[in-house]
């Protein structure tokens, strides 16, 4: 585990932005002491490397969160994506240089524009964001968060968190018991309202990776307590039947 000045001093992050990234829902720390202080495990150390990624190439936060938190994220497909969106950078900046040593030859009468079009890598660009924004589900979501301010999101996660440590205050009950799936239900119509439309095949896949994810599950756990990922993943499965 690391400190947020240890994470800040080896990324070169500063605290601020560290601390920014955590309010928004971006890169929230694995663990929390009890005096305050923030901890970094590896797997918050690989999401920063994504999030640096993106930013260098100029994505958005709002849609590096999106990205990285799409069920459909593949670290190791989306990083051969970086390096190709990089080299297509580094050869457009290639031209640039060699047409600005042109007119440092020739003057500054030269005026092709060729140099400055970038359209087959702003077209890539587009094909990641569509690849890893979960196509019609990451549309939904662009949709109902488009106006919306960073603090607004996070206020729309932190509601989410506050549904699962309401379930997770069922966990005395059976996930079958008729409080507990009302619940389930409640879950599934905040995210239909709030992010995309919850069906029940999407909203059995999320509970598995409630379990799965690590970060998702200490999130989970950490609102509701210890074993309400895995709570919620009996309740949905109950609610949404076997065969899904």
């Amino acid at each position: 585990m690391r400190t947020v000045k240890e994470v800040s001093k080896l990324t070169g992050i500063s605290v601020r932005t560290l601390h920014h990234y955590d309010a928004i829902g971006l890169l929230k720390p694995a663990n929390i002491t009890g005096a305050g202080y923030r901890l970094y495990d590896d797997e918050s150390l690989k999401r920063l490397q994504n999030i640096l990624m993106f930013r260098e190439l100029q994505f958005p936060l709002k849609e590096i969160k999106a990205i990285l938190d799409s069920p459909e994220f593949d670290s190791e497909e989306a990083l051969g994506q970086q390096i190709k969106l990089l080299e297509m950078r580094q050869k457009h900046l290639e031209k640039l240089i060699a047409f600005a040593r042109e007119i440092q030859k020739k003057g500054v009468d030269n005026m092709s524009f060729n140099a400055f079009d970038k359209t087959e890598m702003e077209q890539y660009e587009q094909e990641v964001r569509e690849r890893w924004g979960g196509t019609k589900e990451y549309a939904q979501y662009e949709q109902k968060t488009k106006g919306k301010t960073e603090k607004g999101i996070q206020e729309m996660a932190d509601k989410l968190l506050a549904l699962f440590a309401e379930i997770g205050q069922l966990r005395e009950f059976s996930p079958a018991q008729k409080e507990v799936q009302e619940k389930i239900r409640e879950l599934q119509t905040f995210i239909t309202e709030n992010y995309y439309s919850c069906t029940d095949e999407i909203l059995h896949g999320l509970s598995q990776m409630y379990v799965m994810d690590e970060r998702m599950k200490r999130n989970i756990d950490h609102a509701g307590g210890d074993g309400t990922a895995e709570f919620v993943k009996q309740a949905v499965e109950i609610y949404c039947g076997t065969e899904i």
